[in-house]
């Protein structure tokens, strides 16, 4: 059994969703240790969260610059192998291109930058410094949706025609509608969360599942973002058009003022010989749809799976796993990846879907600024 490996974590301290997710996805399949962090900026915060976690205190830090100058000094096989950034996305960049300059692999929260601009600059680093870096679109490691990815692939849906991608929340109702609190929340300040709230936070998750399982790429979009208050700089509700060749169409919708959804990620896709619909609050079923036959359920753990889902499974059949299983899928796919040991492309997203995701949104935005354009994304 190899040694774990040595994790440091960056944010995601105290009651973070997003924290509990990361560390408790490393954990599961035994393959890191948490040895280095900076949980929150307050010291004495960072010291008592790690006290109450039981990490050890002798290699946490004041600050991310002393995690890096501390770490460098100790022996490569002492020294954190992989970081993970947690932090609001204004410090993703520059967290991500300074380990990355000091020959640290990383994982990455999405947004993976503020910009396309710094996405680039990111990914010339990446390249120079031969690490890996992997981003938690945690989405792609669900079981079902790996075996659409692979039964896509496998040209079970023949020529795809439309795809139908939504991700609908309402938490931001409690916000949105007080000046005071719309105001003051980071998500809803560009100078933190960078130009786009809705598409930037859950509408790149809903564009990266549909490159993820298509396999196709999209070509040029068009949307449309609802504000809600003239006050208000960034979106809270998008509807973008997608197309990804002249036959090949579909629409993306989100939505954080969508009353009453909780996590509402879904995907249908259709092609000339069946569809596909899966949907995340319930990501155990995958529906194959068909003009000719019954609607089959497939399911995780059973042998008709790909071997790609079947990799993500850890229990028998009829045992639910969630949301924590799905990013320690990711977690396991970067491990086997620092390892040098086989792996499939699906398994972790990287630092080409950090790249994608920022064009994206940054068309988005453009098209709704320009009156509802049309905008081409890089190839």
């Amino acid at each position: 059994m190899p040694k774990k490996i040595r994790l440091g974590i960056l944010g995601g301290g105290g009651d973070s969703l997003i924290g509990v997710l990361h560390r408790v996805a490393s954990h599961i399949n035994d393959n890191y240790q948490i040895v280095g962090a900076v949980f929150n900026p307050d010291f004495e915060q960072n010291m008592a969260f790690a006290k109450e976690i039981d990490v050890p205190t002798d290699r946490i830090y004041k600050d991310f610059d002393t995690l890096i100058e501390e770490e460098m000094k100790l022996p490569e096989d002492e020294r954190i192998q992989v970081c993970s950034i947690l932090t609001p996305n204004f410090l993703h960049f520059p967290m991500a291109l300074k380990l990355l300059e000091n020959g640290f692999n990383v994982i990455c929260e999405k947004p993976m930058t503020t910009t396309l601009e710094e996405a680039k600059k990111l990914q010339a680093a990446h390249e120079k410094a031969g690490t890996v870096f992997a981003l938690t679109h945690t989405y792609t490691g669900y079981p079902m949706v790996r075996q659409m990815r692979q039964m896509i692939k496998n040209g079970e849906l023949g020529r795809i025609h439309k795809v139908d991608a939504v991700y609908y929340q309402g938490w931001i109702n409690e916000i949105i509608h007080d000046q005071e609190k719309r105001s003051s929340v980071w998500r809803l300040d560009p100078k933190k969360a960078g130009i786009s709230s809705c598409i930037g936070d859950i509408g790149v998750h809903a564009f990266n599942m549909v490159e993820y399982t298509t396999g196709l790429k999209i070509k040029s979009i068009l949307s449309d973002f609802n504000y809600l208050y003239e006050d208000n700089q960034m979106d809270v509700d998008g509807t973008v058009l997608i197309r990804m060749s002249d036959h090949v169409k579909g629409i993306i919708r989100s939505s954080q003022v969508a009353t009453g959804e909780e996590n509402g990620l879904g995907i249908a896709i259709y092609g000339e010989k069946g569809a596909f619909k899966w949907e995340q609050e319930n990501p155990n079923y995958l529906y194959v749809m068909s003009d000719t036959k019954p609607t089959q359920i497939y399911k995780p753990g059973h042998a008709y799976n790909s071997e790609l889902s079947l990799g993500g499974t850890k229990l028998p059949p009829g045992h639910p796993e969630g949301i924590f299983d799905s990013m320690a899928n990711i977690y396991l796919g970067v491990a086997k990846a620092i390892r040098g040991e086989q792996y499939d492309s699906g398994e972790y997203p990287t630092m080409t879907d950090g790249v994608r995701g920022m064009n994206f949104i940054e068309a988005t935005v453009e098209s709704n600024k320009n009156g509802n354009t049309w905008v081409e994304l890089e190839d």
